[in-house]
């Protein structure tokens, strides 16, 4: 049997051909028959443009139709997805064209000047197809992909790849330096999709809201699993937070997965009550240490919050929280995934008692293979079979873990090892705080200290009253020797506050 990721919508298609695949929240609604005809018209379409197994497409694409089809297509004959974060700009986007070497790019119409920008620098990448996605005029440059694809025959094409042959190179969002592409095989991404099936509640005939872009491998995967599940995608464009609410209600959604800092615009939706969540089993969440206080206000309105942990390079799955454990255990983001080890060690890579602080480490079948031309940075990530993930957590008696922060982003301060997510979590208990960030500052007299940088909620909200809030539920070792006031925290594409970016506006030194 072959093992080819492509083949789970020719399958899903045959066992459920009139279940609806995808809805875009507006006007698309394509069965998984009719999801899987056009995406045989797009393999063969590539098929007959030369391109060949091995070759890298890449997607520079919002969320619809488009993205799913020609990602399964490319998967099918063999060829290499390289899904591209379109929030990047030219420069950006050159570099790991260039780096993945992708000689086909298929693109919306939006992105149009960004692509023509790249387009006209020759020898900044190795593209020798265009594909525009689009109702408009294409670029003179490049191939309208929809009478390109509806030109193709809608048989079968043949399958090109399988089990260990590379099916995408994922380029991390380089919070650090320039980004690496994460490379996952079809049976990488296989054993992504089998971990999650065996963990996760999800049932044939859910309809699953997934707000996050598909580039990213929190939707990537999910959108995968859904179709080796039969459960319906509802994929709007992009997230609106009223939108959300408003699609909860009309597509009776009974699962969702939206990043922590979604779930808190969507409870700053004012006309939220007048939508009816009842068919809303749970909502999955992570990307980011999901605060508590956001779990218990949507537990007040009767959704259960699961906290996930994962990233681009374990194929998404590393630890989810159970449902009978999702309020008990609050702040945990659970146990390992069925398929999936996860242990914390110290600096010296020893197994750290139950609640002692060290670095996760994650084994199992969907960890990637390494990262595409970089030996060095793939010998320092996996060693030994374990992903080392620069990510700080305890793990209880019991198996649970509760992630911390990002080792990197950890402030010593005094001797005191003080971790951001904590004040941050107090911070965002203030009704009047937003958003909150918190990072450290250089410091002549500790080393380091904490400096807050805090969205106002409350209009009359001052520093004096949010260092009185700190003080009344942090040690003073952890206390904020400042507080900034911003209108937005810069956030990657899967939510994670960009610490590296605050880092630099606010270099300090820190307040004495």
């Amino acid at each position: 049997m072959q093992r080819n990721i492509g083949l789970f919508l020719e399958k899903r298609a045959f066992l459920s051909p009139k279940r609806e695949a995808f809805f875009d929240g507006q006007a698309a609604r394509l069965t998984f028959a009719e999801m899987a005809s056009r995406s045989f018209q797009s393999g063969n379409a590539m098929i007959d443009a030369g391109i060949k197994p091995g070759d890298r497409v890449g997607l520079l694409l919002m969320n619809g139709p488009e993205f799913i089809e020609s990602f399964f297509a490319i998967a099918r004959i063999g060829a290499v997805v390289v899904p591209l974060n379109w929030r990047l700009v030219a420069d950006e986007l050159a570099f790991i064209l260039k780096d993945s070497g992708t000689s086909t790019l298929i693109y919306g119409e939006e992105f149009q000047d960004t692509v023509a920008n790249i387009q006209g620098r020759k020898d900044a990448t190795s593209i020798d197809r265009w594909i525009e996605v689009g109702s408009g005029a294409p670029a003179a440059f490049a191939t309208p992909y929809q009478p390109w694809r509806e030109a193709a025959p809608s048989t079968p094409p043949p399958v090109g790849g399988q089990d260990d042959d590379l099916l995408y190179i994922m380029y991390t969002s380089g919070t650090t330096g320039l980004p690496k592409g994460v490379m996952h095989t079809h049976s990488t991404a296989m054993w992504g999709v089998l971990t999650i099936a065996a963990t996760a509640d999800l049932r044939l005939g859910d309809r699953y809201l997934l707000a996050l872009p598909l580039f990213h491998v929190g939707a990537l995967t999910p959108a995968t699993l859904n179709i080796y599940l039969g459960v319906s995608s509802i994929v709007p464009r992009t997230f609106d937070p009223k939108q959300t609410w408003s699609l909860i209600e009309s597509e009776a959604i009974t699962t969702a997965l939206a990043v922590p800092a979604m779930l808190n615009f969507m409870l700053q939706v004012p006309e939220r009550e007048q939508f009816n969540h009842d068919s809303l089993r749970w909502c999955m969440s992570g990307a980011a240490p999901v605060p508590t206080t956001l779990i218990e206000a949507y537990a007040k309105l009767g959704i259960e919050i699961h906290q996930v942990y994962g990233l681009t390079e374990s194929c998404g799955p590393g630890c989810l929280i159970d449902p009978d454990s999702a309020m008990e255990r609050i702040g945990s983001t659970g146990k390992a995934f069925f398929h999936t080890d996860v242990k914390i060690v110290d600096e010296e890579g020893r197994n750290c008692p139950p609640n002692v602080a060290g670095e996760v480490l994650i084994r199992g079948p969907h960890v990637m293979t390494g990262y595409w031309n970089r030996p060095d940075a793939t010998a320092e990530a996996i060693v030994d079979g374990w992903l080392r993930t620069g990510d700080g957590a305890v793990m209880d008696e019991d198996g649970y873990v509760y992630i911390q922060d990002r080792i990197k982003d950890m402030i010593i301060s005094g001797g005191e090892n003080i971790y951001p997510a904590e004040i941050e979590n107090v911070l965002m208990s203030h009704d009047g705080i937003r958003e909150a960030a918190v990072i450290g500052q250089p410091s002549e007299r500790w080393g380091e200290s904490p400096f807050a940088i805090v969205v106002r909620g409350d209009s009359a909200l001052d520093e004096a009253a949010v260092m009185r809030w700190c003080g009344e539920h942090l040690a003073r070792f952890k206390l904020p020797r400042g507080v900034t006031f911003t209108d937005e925290i810069p956030r990657n594409p899967s939510g994670k506050i960009l610490k590296r970016v605050l880092r630099e506006q606010f270099p300090g030194p820190a307040p004495e």
